[in-house]
């Protein structure tokens, strides 16, 4: 039995799916935006058809450097690097291409990120 089984069958997928996209352990939260974030974002747009989780996950990405969310980063890149959605080199690859998109100073704050989270990814092996 799995532990959200006891929920209702959306907030159950949801938070599934929120365990598989970020990487680690979630618990059930309260209020309308955990609602509206476990069973719609993750039970509905996630799970949609039409594009992997890979696919989203590099879209997704490719958004938090333009808009320098290096904190969003943070989970987003160690949880591709974990669920074997992106290997270093092509993390690597993202951040030449984000240098040359998005300019040199953020690609090198997306640089770090990417480089500790494969060092610590590493470390963990």
């Amino acid at each position: 039995m799995g532990k959200f089984d006891d929920l209702p069958e959306a907030r159950r997928k949801g938070l599934e799916k929120m365990e598989e996209v970020y990487g680690f352990d979630m618990t059930d939260g309260t209020g309308d935006f955990f609602r509206y974030t476990a069973e719609h974002l993750f039970g509905d747009i996630w799970q949609r058809p039409g594009l992997s989780t890979r696919d989203r996950r590099l879209f997704l990405i490719g958004m938090l450097v333009g808009q320098r969310a290096n904190d969003v980063l943070t989970i987003q890149i160690p949880a591709a690097l974990a669920n074997e959605e992106l290997d270093a080199e092509a993390l690597r690859e993202l951040v030449i291409l984000a240098c040359h998109y998005d300019g040199w100073p953020n690609g090198s704050r997306m640089n770090a990120v990417v480089e500790d989270s494969i060092a610590k990814a590493n470390r963990g092996s």
